[in-house]
C-alpha cells in the first residue's frame, strides 16, 4: 500500500529491504531456517456469528468482540472479477512468488530513484496479510522486515488460497468494516458473490487507504481511487474499456446500509443456546419474515405507543417455523420490544374452545349438529357467562363454537372433567401453567398461561387430522413424530366448523379455518388459524400484560391474521376431504343420544320448556326508565308473576314482556314463576 511519507526515508527504507533480500539470499541454508523458526501470529480468527435462513441467506449477523464486521468468505464465493482486479492492481505475481516478490521490490526501488518520488510499493498481499495478522505498521524498517519474514513462513505453511482468504477475511474497509464480506454488504447491500465491476474496483481500493476512501465519508476520493483501479484492470486486460467506462459512470455508495437483523428473537436464541456454533440454519422464510416484520408494524402503527403484536407461521406438516415475529420493533421501548411474545406465558382466551369440541366429539359426548343449551347454568360455586352476558337458549354446537358461547364449552368440559383437557394439552406438546396449579372448569375460558408457541403447535395438530408435530427451527435438527391427541374424524369436524366463520370486514372469503380469543379483561388478542399446509398465529396485547379496553381477538387479531396469509402465498391450500367414517348428517338424522348434549347434572336440570328470564341477563347492568324495568320471559306457562328480591311487584300477567315498577337503582335478583309453579331467576345491577 502507498505512505505519503517523505522520498528519502521512504526511499533509504526499501533500499534496506533489498539488502536484507540479497544478504538473505547469500545464506540461504541460515535463512531457511530464520523463516521456519517464525513465530506467527494466531491464524485462527475470530468471525462475526451468522445467523442464516433455509435457503443460506443471512438472516442476522454479530459483531465480533471488539466490535468489528468480519464475516467468513471462502474465495469461491466472491465474484472472480474481484479477485482478479485485486491480483492485477496489488500483486500479480501471486500465485508465482514465495511471500516476497524481488522483482516488485526492484522495480519500487528503481521508479522511486528514477522519479525522485514513491511510485507503487513492493508490498505482497502475503505481506499485506503479515501486517493485517500483527496489526503492525507500513513504514518502519524493523516493522517491513517482520512482514517480510511472516509473509515468507506464511507462504511455507499455508496454500495460496488460504492466504487469500485471510485478506478476504482482514482487509480493512473504513470503520468497524473488515473483510470483503462485510464491506459488500455495508455499502451495497448485497452478498460479493455478484460484483459490478464498479463495485468490485471500490473494494479493491478502499483498503489501501481505508479511512480516507471510505464512500460514506470522502465520496469523491473513493471514486478517484476506484477509477484508477479500472484504469488498471483495463492496461492488464481483466476489463476492456468500454465496460471500464461504464463503471466510471456510477456512482459510489453514499451510506452505509444496516446489516441484516431479521428474526432477531429467535437469532438471539439460537446464538446463545448454542454459543460455540458459528453459523446457525434456521428454518425461517427470510422473505416472509421480511414481510411480516413490516405486517407487525403496520399492525400497531396508531394504536398505542405499548400496543404489541407477535405471529409465528409454520408449516404444519413438517413442523417447520417459517417465520417468528417475537414483537413489533426489536427495541427497549414503550412497547418492550425486547421481550419475545411467541414465548410468553398469556391467557388464551377461547381458541382452546376447539379442542374441548374436538374431545367432546370423541367421547361420544356431541357431534357438530348436536343441540346444546346456551343459559344461565351453575357448575357448583362457579357460574360463568357470556363475554356478552346474553344467552341464546338451545342453539347446534357447530353454531356454539363458531359464535364462541361461554356456557355450552364449560359444560362440555365439566362433562369430560378438566383432566381430559389438561392431558390434551400435554400430549399435544404444550406446557399449560395454572393460577395457583389449581385446574378448574375456567381453563376452556382461558384461565390457563400458555404461548403462541403452544397455540400455534395445537392447532398445526388439528389441521394435521390430530397428530402433533413438534415445532422446530434449527434445519438440522431431528424432530420426531409427535403422539396422537384426538381422532382424525373430530380434527376434520373441528376444521369444518372454523372453515364456516365469517372473515373479518373486508377479508376474503376463503374458508380459513380459524378461530379468535380474548382473555380477561381485555390483556390478549388472539387469533390462529390454518389452511391444508400452513398454520399461523398472531397474538396482540401490551407486553406488561396491562388491559387494552375494547381491544377483541375478532377485531384487531383477526385481520392481521388474514393478511398474514394473504402475504404467505395469497391462496389458501385446501382443506382435506373428510374421513370415510366421518358422520355427515342433520340433528334429525343422529343417534338419539347425539341429537342432544346432556350434561351431569340434567335429572336436576329444569325441563326443556321451563320458563327462563330472556331480560334482562344474569349478572346485567340495566337501565331504569322512566316507565319501570323492562323485563322478559321465555318458555313456561302464562299467566307469569315476577317478584323483586323476594316481593310480588307483578301478579297474574300473561304477557311475556313487561315494565316492572323498581324502587330505585341498585342490586335487585328478579324472579319470574309461571302457573306451574316453576321459577327461573336473574340477578342484575340497576342504574
Amino acid at each position: 500500500m502507498l505512505d505519503e511519507r517523505p522520498l528519502m526515508m521512504r526511499a533509504r527504507w526499501i533500499v534496506l529491504l533489498a539488502v536484507g533480500l540479497w544478504l538473505a539470499a547469500l545464506g540461504r541454508d541460515r535463512f531457511d531456517v530464520w523463516v521456519d523458526a517464525t513465530v506467527l501470529p494466531p491464524l485462527a480468527l475470530e468471525m462475526s456469528v451468522e445467523v442464516l435462513d433455509r435457503g443460506g441467506d443471512l438472516l442476522r449477523a454479530y459483531t465480533v468482540a471488539d466490535g468489528r464486521w468480519r464475516l467468513a468468505l471462502p474465495p469461491d464465493k466472491v465474484d472472480p472479477k474481484y479477485l482478479r482486479m485485486l491480483l492485477a492492481y496489488e500483486d500479480k505475481r501471486f500465485y508465482q512468488h514465495a511471500g516476497v516478490d524481488p522483482r516488485s521490490m526492484t522495480r519500487a526501488v528503481l521508479q522511486a530513484v528514477w522519479n525522485g518520488r514513491v511510485v507503487s510499493g513492493g508490498s505482497t498481499l502475503t505481506m499485506q496479510v503479515a501486517r493485517l495478522l500483527e496489526e503492525g505498521t507500513t513504514g518502519e524498517v524493523a516493522g517491513k522486515l517482520r512482514q517480510m519474514r511472516v509473509a515468507l513462513a506464511l507462504e511455507r505453511r499455508l496454500s495460496k488460497d488460504q492466504i487469500l482468504q485471510l485478506y478476504l477475511h482482514l482487509a480493512p474497509f473504513g470503520g468497524n468494516l473488515e473483510g470483503v464480506r462485510a464491506a459488500s454488504i455495508s455499502y451495497f447491500g448485497k452478498e460479493p458473490y455478484r460484483l459490478t465491476p464498479a463495485e468490485a474496483a471500490l473494494l479493491v481500493a478502499i483498503p489501501q487507504s481505508p479511512e480516507s476512501r471510505r464512500p460514506d465519508r470522502a465520496a469523491d476520493r473513493a471514486e478517484a481511487a476506484r477509477n484508477r483501479v479500472l484504469a488498471r484492470a483495463v492496461g492488464e486486460g481483466v476489463l476492456d474499456p468500454e465496460e471500464a467506462q461504464a463503471a466510471k459512470r456510477e456512482g459510489v455508495p453514499g451510506l452505509r446500509k444496516p446489516f441484516p437483523a431479521l428474526a432477531p428473537h429467535l437469532a438471539d436464541r439460537a446464538k446463545d443456546e448454542e454459543p460455540q456454533t458459528g453459523v446457525h440454519h434456521l428454518t425461517i422464510d427470510a422473505d416472509l419474515q421480511r414481510k411480516l416484520e413490516t405486517l407487525a408494524l403496520e399492525a400497531v402503527e396508531g394504536k398505542g405507543e405499548r400496543l404489541q403484536v407477535a405471529i409465528l407461521v409454520a408449516d404444519h406438516a413438517s413442523g417447520e417455523i417459517l417465520a417468528s415475529v417475537g414483537s413489533a420493533g426489536y427495541q427497549e421501548d414503550l412497547r418492550q420490544g425486547f421481550v419475545d411474545m411467541t414465548r410468553a406465558l398469556r391467557s388464551p382466551g377461547s381458541t382452546l374452545k376447539p379442542l374441548v369440541y374436538a374431545l367432546a366429539f370423541d367421547e361420544g359426548l356431541g357431534h357438530p349438529e348436536t343441540m346444546i343449551d346456551d343459559k344461565p347454568m351453575s357448575f357448583g360455586t362457579y357460574a360463568p357467562q357470556n363475554f356478552d352476558k346474553l344467552y341464546m337458549g338451545t342453539i347446534r354446537m357447530r353454531e356454539a363454537l363458531q359464535l364462541s358461547r361461554n356456557i355450552p364449552v364449560v359444560a362440555l368440559t365439566d362433562a369430560l372433567g378438566p383432566a381430559k383437557l389438561i392431558s390434551a394439552m400435554e400430549k399435544a406438546g404444550m406446557k399449560p401453567v395454572f393460577p395457583g396449579d389449581q385446574p378448574g372448569l375456567a381453563i376452556a375460558l382461558g384461565g390457563v398461561g400458555v404461548t403462541l408457541s403452544d397455540m400455534v403447535q395445537l392447532y398445526g395438530a388439528l389441521a394435521r387430522g390430530g397428530v402433533v408435530r413438534p415445532l422446530s427451527w434449527r434445519l438440522d435438527a431431528e424432530v420426531p413424530e409427535g403422539q396422537r391427541v384426538i381422532s382424525s374424524v373430530a380434527a376434520w369436524q373441528v376444521g369444518d366448523i372454523l372453515a364456516g366463520l365469517a372473515p373479518p370486514p373486508g377479508a376474503p372469503s376463503n374458508r380459513l379455518a380459524y378461530k379468535t380469543g380474548t382473555s380477561y379483561g381485555h390483556r390478549d388478542s388472539w387469533a390462529i388459524g390454518f389452511d391444508g399446509k400452513h398454520v399461523i398465529g398472531v397474538w396482540m396485547g401490551r407486553a406488561d400484560g396491562t388491559p387494552v379496553p375494547g381491544a377483541f381477538g375478532a377485531d384487531v387479531a383477526a385481520p392481521v391474521l388474514f393478511q398474514a396469509f394473504n402475504r404467505l402465498k395469497g391462496k389458501l391450500d385446501p382443506q382435506p376431504a373428510a374421513p370415510a367414517s366421518t358422520l355427515l348428517v342433520a340433528n334429525a338424522e343422529l343417534p338419539q343420544p347425539l341429537q342432544r348434549f346432556k350434561s351431569r347434572n340434567a335429572v336436576f336440570e329444569a325441563a326443556a320448556d321451563a320458563p327462563m328470564v330472556a331480560f334482562p341477563p344474569d349478572g346485567a347492568e340495566v337501565e331504569l326508565l322512566a316507565s319501570g324495568l323492562k323485563v322478559k320471559v321465555a318458555g313456561g306457562t302464562a299467566p307469569f308473576t315476577w317478584l323483586a328480591d323476594g316481593v310480588p311487584v307483578l301478579v297474574g300477567s300473561d304477557a311475556r314482556e313487561a315494565m316492572l315498577a323498581m324502587p330505585g337503582a341498585g342490586f335487585v335478583t328478579l324472579s319470574v314463576i309461571d302457573a306451574e309453579g316453576r321459577s327461573s331467576r336473574s340477578s342484575v345491577r340497576v342504574r
